[in-house]
Parts: C-alpha cells; structure tokens; sequence
C-alpha cells in the first residue's frame, strides 16, 4: 500500500499534468487552430492570402521584404513608391487580389485595396469598424489624441480639430509657416556644392512650423521633446512586425 506521503506526490503531479495539458490545448487553439479555421472561413468566401506560420504568422515575411526593399535604390524618379515602402503589399496584391488576408501574429488582418470598400470603412456609419486600440510603444507616442480616442470623447476632439484646421485659422499660420521656410532656405545656402539631407530638413522644417503656431515658440526650444517623439517612433516602427507575448519584451 501507498503512504499518505506518495498518494500527495500522486496526486500533485497529476494536477500539474493535467494543468500543463490544458495550458498547451489553450495555446494550439489560440495560435494554431483558430487561425487556420479563420483562413478556411475567409478562402471560402474568395478572400485569400499568404498562409499563416505558427506563431509569427507573416512577420517574419514582412520584415524580410522590407529590408530587402531598403537595400535597393529606386530607378530614377517616380511616384510609385508602394514597392519601396510596402513591398509585401505591393507583391501580395498582384498574388492574392486587391482585397486580401494576412497575419501579424496570430491576428488576422484583413487589406483592402479597393476605393468602394475603403470608404466604406471610413464613414463607418453603422458603428460595425471599431478602431483598433492602440498598445505598447504606439499607445506612447498617440496618447490619447483624436487618432485613439472613441466616442463622445472622440467628438470633442474632433470638434476642437476643426477649429483648428478651419481656414481662417490656417491662414492665420501662414506667416509663421513663411518665416521657418526662409530660415531653411537661409540655411541652405552653407551647403552650395554639397549634398543636403532633404529628409532630416524637411523633419526639422516641420519640427519648427508645428512650435511655431501651435505652441508659439520654436524647435529649438521644444528639440528634447521632439527627439523624444522621433526615438519613440523608431522603437515602434522597429517593433511593429514583432510577436510579443505577455511577460516577455
């Protein structure tokens, strides 16, 4: 027979056999199951796209294509820059259609390409898109500004924004807006013979109209805040196709 002792062990290891089991069931129907029943629902009804890999789903995928896209120089000048930014859309929408399904994660995503659909989206009038809320590094950089916040919220800011951006505002803005375009182009004038950075003046020419007519002061003032802003936005474009799981960063 038994002792007390060796019917406890029993009995506990049974529990933590049993609560492994059920942990592992949770997790292939989270990260395995459910998403691939979601892709057998969506093929159904013509809506295809790249298979979903345990796990990443396309992260992985997509990370590939972008930094492949970033080694290559564009040929010459030209307005289609889909292929440089967003290779992984511009390919699969040739593969899978203009509408098309693919994952970051185990999280479906649903891309639309198709003007119709893509307004309806945007007027939303049935309330049946809610916004996507905003987590980690994102959540950080957004706040809870007009592009987060949800409804008699959302209004008020949305209210506020008009005003702003109603034209007598604007016009308002203008001398400020000419005033840091002639401080560029006084600037540029040190860089004759040389090549200029086009892209880290055009940041700092924005940096500098926003302090101007929405804070009334300057870049220079408010440069920490702004290097702060633009560290935050490298961290979550870095981290934008990464899984995350809860407990681990």
């Amino acid at each position: 027979m038994r002792t007390l002792g060796e019917v406890d062990v029993v009995v506990v290891l049974s529990f933590l056999g049993l609560f492994f089991m059920v942990v592992v069931v949770k997790v292939l129907h989270k990260l395995w199951w459910t998403p691939n029943r979601i892709q057998r629902l969506m093929a159904v009804q013509g809506i295809k796209g790249p298979s979903y890999r345990f796990i990443h789903g396309n992260t992985k995928q997509i990370s590939a294509m972008k930094k492949e896209s970033m080694t290559r120089a564009m040929e010459g000048l030209s307005h289609n820059i889909l292929p440089k930014v967003l290779p992984h859309i511009d390919s699969w929408i040739g593969m899978y259609g203009k509408n098309y399904l693919q994952w970051i994660g185990p999280q479906p995503q649903l891309v639309i390409t198709e003007p119709e659909l893509i307004k309806e989206v945007l007027n939303n009038r049935n309330r049946a898109y809610p916004k996507l809320e905003a987590k980690g590094f994102l959540r950080k950089l957004l706040g809870d500004g007009l592009a987060t916040a949800k409804g008699e919220k959302w209004a008020k800011l949305r209210k506020l924004a008009n005003y702003a951006f109603h034209g007598d505002s604007l016009k308002g803005m203008n001398p400020a807006m000419i005033s840091s375009v002639e401080k560029m182009l006084e600037r540029w004038k040190n860089y004759e013979g040389k090549e200029v950075e086009v892209f880290e003046e055009f940041r700092l020419l924005t940096s500098e109209v926003i302090s101007r007519t929405a804070f009334g002061s300057s870049y220079q003032e408010g440069k920490k805040i702004f290097d702060m802003m633009q560290k935050l936005t490298l961290l979550f474009s870095r981290n934008t196709f990464k899984v995350s799981f809860p407990g681990f960063r």
